[in-house]
């Protein structure tokens, strides 16, 4: 008697009823069968089909979809992107520039392959656009997760946080999945979306592969490695605007380098004293846990933390911030900060339109909306559209406070590098002199 091999899907995971494992899968006595990740699916189908098995595979629950066209011509670097995706298996990382229209390669590989496909973002204000793309492209319903939306559709856009939460009810609906700013991606939890979806074909967009706690090392396993980068220099005039970089040296007002001093240097005493390294991520990483334990590292990191805001919410730094406004008036202008204080104390200052992550939905769609169409001229914000927000007409961006994270200026420069006819983009950064600001901007210059 022939004894058959089942196939299911099973909150997140794939089941297999049979009297055969596979190297994928863990006896789970609890169901007498054995059970593998969602992410190994294709591997457990290929090696049945190659040991001659025969089995039922009840795991994909598909929703239909339409046969799909659209009006996308690729340019030639975006095509050869694809190409090397197609080439790897439909697997892997594309990294393209910020602007340089990573969006039109998952839509056109979307296209190719036709079938139902997941597209997995940071932000809510990500799933409006792409959901705007695709519609616009396709001209069928597409479904959304996230920000109190709950529909699923054969396309479907979901925030990352939302595709965590319902993996194991739709992981497996879909056969492809885009992961835009794919970099997200190993975080402890959002690294169960890969493991949880049954999608063989895979496809990750961003303009920073690498992290600096090297994680990204984890996307080999998780939806295969990167298989095309164009750097921002490659792209330059062609397709991208040429741009200008300019770093201004503030002195602080004499009131903030005093304030600012005496509390760094309660931090530099105690990190002398005690003879702390802080030459990586890690090694702070490593100073804050001591915090938790030792009360004068803790005192020495609150000083620390108090000085920085005095640097980078410098009333220096507003002073000539307003006299760069004057000297740009018209010019669309997008405002960088790292604290919402920082943008609101703008905004108020010079009638600049704020957006952070505390701006309700349809207030920051109105912002965004008038920025293109002309009616703003600038806008001020803190992280939330240091990456994918679309925002075609800005030519000119001021930085006046940041993390030392590359990938976050590579983002923030992007946000003004999209084609424009006869303009050259500039990014002008503020940073306070004799300050630990100065490491902090050469850190994100590496």
């Amino acid at each position: 008697m022939i004894s058959v091999i089942y196939l299911t899907y099973d909150k997140g995971s794939i089941t297999i009823r049979g009297d055969i494992g596979t190297p994928y899968g863990q006896w789970d006595p609890r169901i007498s069968a054995y059970r593998a990740m969602a992410l190994y699916y294709p591997e457990i189908k290929s090696y049945f089909d190659r040991s001659h098995k025969m089995y039922k595979d009840a795991v994909p629950n598909l929703l239909p979809l339409p046969t799909l066209r659209s009006q996308i011509k690729l340019r030639s670097y975006q095509e050869e992107a694809l190409k090397a995706w197609l080439d790897a298996g439909k697997r892997g990382v594309i990294v393209l520039p910020t602007g340089a229209g990573k969006t039109f390669v998952a839509i056109k590989a979307i296209e190719i392959l036709n079938l139902p496909t997941i597209i997995i973002v940071p932000t809510i204000d990500l799933v409006d656009q792409w959901r705007k793309h695709l519609i616009k492209q396709f001209n069928i319903d597409i479904g959304a997760l996230g920000g109190g939306e709950e529909s699923i559709e054969a396309l479907t856009i979901s925030t990352y946080d939302s595709a965590t939460i319902r993996a194991d009810q739709i992981g497996n609906k879909f056969m492809l999945i885009v992961f835009d700013e794919v970099h997200h991606l190993p975080a402890p939890t959002y690294r169960q979306i890969a493991e949880m979806y049954i999608a063989p074909y895979r496809m990750g967009l961003t303009a920073t592969y690498e992290r600096e706690d090297d994680a990204h090392k984890d996307l080999l396993r998780l939806m295969g490695g990167k298989v095309f980068e164009a750097k921002v220099e490659s792209l330059i005039g062609k397709h991208l605007s040429s741009y200008v970089h300019e770093k201004v040296l503030i002195d602080l007002t004499i009131q903030e380098q005093s304030e600012y001093e005496e509390e760094y240097s309660v931090f530099a005493n105690y990190i002398r004293r005690n003879g702390v390294k802080l030459q990586s991520a890690f090694d702070f990483q490593k100073f804050i846990m001591r915090s938790g334990r030792d009360p004068e590292a803790r005192k020495a990191l609150l000083a620390r933390n108090r000085a920085l805001r005095i640097v980078l919410n410098s009333e220096a730094k507003i002073d000539a911030l307003g006299r760069y406004l004057k000297s740009y008036e018209g010019e669309k202008s997008i405002i960088f900060t790292r604290y919402n204080e920082l943008v609101y104390m703008i905004s108020r200052r010079f009638l600049i339109p704020a957006i952070t992550h505390q701006t309700p939905r349809e207030e920051r769609r109105e912002i965004l909306d008038k920025f293109k169409s002309g009616e703003y001229d600038a806008i001020v914000t803190s992280q939330v559209l240091d990456e994918g927000i679309d925002v075609p007409e800005a030519s000119l961006g001021f930085i006046l406070s940041g993390t030392g994270s590359s990938r976050e200026y590579i983002q923030r420069l992007g946000r003004i590098l999209r084609k424009k006819e006869d303009k050259e983009a500039r990014l002008i950064e503020f940073v306070a002199k004799e300050t630990v600001e100065t490491r902090i901007s050469q850190r994100r210059h590496r």
